[in-house]
């Protein structure tokens, strides 16, 4: 799995250069036709979060799906309410879920190895590690229902009613949370953030801030922040693994 900050034009240098330093990433030699992508490299592991410059539209996050047969994986998505939006070369199909969220089915390469949390001078340790799914209460349950199959991950229950966690198998560098968002009004599409795992929420919350992100809201568990290009995301209290 792979997920993306999907930034505009004019904020693109803005947004990678924050995640670069917020992950402790390299970044690789941008590539696509127009030189729209490019990839956080860790220092250790396969590398599972990227980039990409969009044409139009405010941005967001969306998430890659590396699988064996892309054809196969795209039919079956299909087949249980995705919809098909672009093809290229039997390398990459591009899909909205049935909620409108993007999602691409990209072929696999062998990548297995999950990078490893990064330990920062303020002695908190730090990863970016899932992927929240944002749905509307209005098909809140298809949607849910589509990425249980679609993943084959089992639903494991929260301690807050808005949350549902897909388990996440050994080996695999990204969790999937879903939350209904019952704020959201009836015809909005599905969205996405990323949220990182963290052992001190302060702490990295004031690291971030001095990156250029500004704290939004703070709950029990986790602070909603916006990074310096305007995008959404959380620092979480949940434990940041070591690589598996």
């Amino acid at each position: 799995m792979t997920a993306f900050w999907d930034f505009p034009a004019e904020t693109f240098e803005t947004g990678v250069e924050f995640w670069v330093e917020a992950t402790d990433a390299d970044l690789s030699e941008p590539r696509g036709p127009g030189g729209e992508f490019a990839t956080l490299i860790p220092t250790e592991g396969d590398a599972c979060l990227r980039v990409q410059r969009v044409r139009s539209g405010k941005g967001g996050n969306h998430l890659d799906l590396h699988v064996d047969d892309v054809a196969a994986a795209a039919e079956r998505a299909t087949a249980l309410g995705a919809s098909v939006v672009a093809e290229e070369q039997g390398e990459v199909t591009v899909l909205s879920s049935p909620g409108g969220f993007p999602f691409c089915l990209v072929a696999h390469h062998g990548e297995s190895r999950v990078p490893s949390p990064v330990e920062w001078p303020g002695g908190q340790r730090s990863i970016a590690d899932q992927i929240c799914i944002d749905i509307p209460w209005v098909g809140y349950e298809r949607e849910r229902d589509f990425w249980k199959a679609f993943t084959g991950r089992r639903g494991l229950p929260s301690r807050r009613p808005e949350f549902e966690r897909l388990e996440r198998p050994r080996g695999m560098p990204l969790e999937i949370l879903l939350q209904r968002r019952e704020e959201v009004g009836v015809g909005e599409p599905v969205t996405a953030h990323i949220d990182l795992a963290c052992s001190d929420v302060e702490a990295e919350t004031v690291r971030h801030n001095e990156l250029g992100a500004v704290p939004v809201e703070r709950f029990e568990h986790w602070q909603v922040m916006r990074d310096p290009a305007g995008l959404e995301y959380c620092i979480t209290s949940r434990v940041p693994e070591p690589a598996a």
